[in-house]
């Protein structure tokens, strides 16, 4: 396994292992996270092995801005560009509807896609290196206690890890569906901060 600090040549060797269907252990703004290409069946195959996580669960994708939102999902409302343009970058992950053609894997055989747009900088430059979205899973194996260090994050299968030091202990992102004004997962932005800035 590779270790690299996140600098330019580190996180360009991490695009390079995401070409290359690897999985790669990402810092962000709460855990560590898997990262792999979500277009590609084999690179989420290789991700669910790793986690020995259940295929009919959905997996989060992590965008830099919104722009990376294109081949992800089919639409965004009103309401959500709302959600979007108070909260993004930050814990907020969005339920959008879903680009058709998407893995199952990705999506749980859903019709939406959870979206996150990272503030982590580690995490947003790369995906800017990348060009594109990124899966953003907790790096543990399922059931296990997410990674706060470069070293917890390093289980078997992970083909790099970008090494941002170790997190300080925090809630999981906030999970909404602003087309439904559903909250899926209590987190660090609240119920009624989302409906007071999606509010016409």
């Amino acid at each position: 396994m590779i270790v690299v600090p996140p600098d330019g040549p580190g996180l360009a060797r991490a695009v390079e292992t995401l070409r290359a269907n690897g999985v790669v252990a990402c810092p962000t703004e709460t855990v560590y996270g898997l990262a792999v290409n979500p277009f590609s069946e084999a690179a989420l195959e290789a991700l669910f092995s790793v986690k020995g996580r259940d295929r009919g669960k959905p997996v989060l994708v992590m965008v830099a801005d919104a722009g990376q939102l294109r081949g992800l999902v089919s639409a965004v409302s009103e309401r959500a560009q709302r959600c979007m343009d108070a909260f993004w970058p930050g814990p907020l992950s969005l339920l959008l509807p879903a680009e058709p053609g998407l893995s199952s894997l990705l999506t749980g055989g859903k019709t939406k896609i959870c979206v996150r747009c990272t503030s982590s900088p580690v995490a947003q430059q790369l995906c800017r290196q990348w060009e594109g979205p990124l899966t953003s899973t907790s790096a543990n194996l399922s059931g296990e206690a997410a990674a706060l260090s470069a070293r917890s994050a390093a289980v078997a299968g992970v083909s790099l890890v970008i090494d941002g030091g170790t997190l300080s202990q925090s809630a999981p992102s906030t999970v909404y569906d602003p087309d439904e004004d559903l909250l899926l997962r209590e987190g660090p932005v609240g119920i009624e901060a989302i409906r007071n800035a999606c509010a016409p």
